[in-house]
């Protein structure tokens, strides 16, 4: 058991990964309640439903890369679990299966008819996991990579609401779409954010954005899915009638992030690229709260 502890500390830690799966979950539920014109918290076997799954989901998508990156881990990053023998492939995955029975227990539980929309994240997810048959030609255009399998965020998040509408009332509730566009755009402050990385810290064989695109360029790609971010959540924000305390909120933050993307542009350093990361967390905790849990609860 302590082998899989010290897995998931150092590729799926939860500390870090749980609080910001539960605020896009929970937002996802009391967005849909909030823009049906629901009253009160949100059923809890619909929070608990979109949170649960949302963590297997994420889990399976950190199973599915170990399975896509052997190759390379075991020639650039012997270090990492799988390649060091802590774990095997073949043992993550079938906790990716067991999640998938989870996902479906869960689904069937709170309402049968979810196992269709379950069905559509899962049929993405494996057309994701085989690089969608392109993997030579998707490597070679990293932007394209990036935005082809950023698709899979508002997929989860589509599903995530639906364990709200589909329970209550059987459709999605108007303005949906651009709470499930937040979700793309965010996805990709959190993928670019993760991937600045200071010169001393760069590795052979790691396709960091600093590297593909250089820092001036990959900080300015961060920046602007910020920006992207924030005018989708805006638009969103105007469904549920809270348009400028998001504005005001994750203005601020987006402020604070160019501050820290300007220093780190004149002073590549290992401490602000971390930063940079602990920004994209903290905007993406503030965002998904703005936009379901602090609306909901101040109602």
């Amino acid at each position: 058991m302590n082998r899989w502890w010290t897995y998931l500390r150092e590729r799926f830690p939860l500390h870090q990964h749980g609080p910001l799966i539960l605020a896009f979950s929970f937002s996802a539920v009391s967005y849909s309640s909030l823009a049906r014109g629901a009253t009160g918290l949100p059923d809890w076997r619909s929070v608990i439903v979109a949170f649960v799954t949302a963590l297997v989901f994420f889990l399976q998508l950190r199973i599915a890369d170990e399975h896509k990156d052997a190759d390379e881990d075991a020639r650039y990053r012997p270090y990492r679990p799988v390649p060091r023998g802590l774990v095997r492939l073949r043992e993550l995955f079938w906790i990716g299966v067991a999640g998938a029975v989870l996902q479906l227990a869960l689904a069937l539980w709170l309402k049968p008819p979810l196992a269709l929309w379950l069905a559509l994240v899962w049929v993405y997810f494996a057309l994701m996991s085989k690089e969608f048959f392109a993997r030579d030609l998707l490597k070679a255009r990293p932007f394209t990579y990036m935005w082809s399998h950023m698709f899979i965020m508002p997929l989860i998040d589509f599903y995530a609401t639906a364990t709200d509408w589909a329970v209550a009332q059987g459709r999605p509730p108007r303005g949906l779409f651009w709470f499930l566009i937040v979700s793309f755009f965010n996805g990709m402050v959190i993928e670019i954010g993760r991937k600045l990385r200071a010169p001393t810290d760069e590795e052979t064989g790691v396709q960091t954005y600093t590297v593909v695109w250089g820092r001036p360029k990959a900080v300015a790609a961060w920046l602007t899915a910020m920006m992207l971010t924030l005018a989708c959540a805006v638009m969103a924000a105007r469904r549920i009638e809270f348009a400028l305390p998001v504005t005001v909120t994750l203005g601020a933050l987006l402020l604070l992030a160019g501050f820290y993307a300007w220093r780190f542009n004149r002073a590549p350093t290992t401490r602000l690229a971390k930063t940079l990361e602990t920004v994209s967390g903290l905007w993406t905790l503030a965002l998904y709260l703005m936009l379901g849990a602090v609306p909901r609860f101040l109602r």
